[in-house]
């Protein structure tokens, strides 16, 4: 039940401010994963992938506002479904491009262009994933200019996951974002409820 987590969780925390436990905020993102994907009933979702891509989020200094990008992600592209096919529409054989639970597209296979990954492996996909956002950052500062730790990041994310455009994306947010921010405010909003 999350009543009680939340209780325990928010009695010495912030909520999503700078200073919270990484720790305490994964465990009430992941109710928020696993009972409100609007692309998967909690009852097809594979517990072990939700932790898989919490562990790998957690090795990345995400800003505590965005933390859960990760889980928003793969929920929005696939209800965390590793043989997820999509993105038919691109293709001039109507065969899928985008593939696993972040919808990777077949360049994400090569060594040389991408990150040698198996698209249908959960674990693989989450470390590529992150690492492209991770690796986007230098870059989104010096062109985007941001000094807000949650700007560049959210710069880095769209760079990261859309087609390159003249002039970059730094005042783009992905589609993610706005599930991430629903999850957040309703953990809020229960906290508030019991008077955390």
């Amino acid at each position: 039940m999350i009543l009680p987590l939340i209780m325990t969780v928010f009695g010495s925390l912030c909520y999503f401010g700078s200073e919270c436990d990484p720790a305490d905020v994964y465990d009430l993102l992941y109710d928020e994963a696993l009972y409100n994907c609007p692309n998967a009933g909690s009852e097809n979702i594979d517990l072990n992938i939700l932790d898989i891509l919490v562990k790998v989020e957690k090795e990345y200094d995400i800003p505590c506002s965005l933390r859960g990008m990760l889980l928003a992600a793969a929920c929005y592209e696939s209800g965390y479904n590793p043989g997820a096919l999509g993105d038919r529409s691109f293709s001039k054989r109507n065969k899928p491009l985008a593939v696993g639970i972040l919808q990777l597209w077949p360049w994400w296979t090569k060594a040389k262009y991408g990150y040698n990954v198996d698209r249908r492996n959960p674990e693989q996909s989450a470390r590529a994933w992150m690492s492209h956002i991770a690796s986007r950052l230098p870059k989104v500062k010096k062109s985007c200019r941001f000094k807000d730790k949650e700007r560049l990041w959210v710069a880095a994310w769209v760079h990261a996951i859309r087609k390159p455009k003249k002039g970059g994306r730094c005042y783009e947010k992905p589609n993610h974002l706005k599930l991430l921010k629903k999850w957040h405010k309703s953990i809020k909003k229960n906290c508030n409820i019991i008077g955390c």
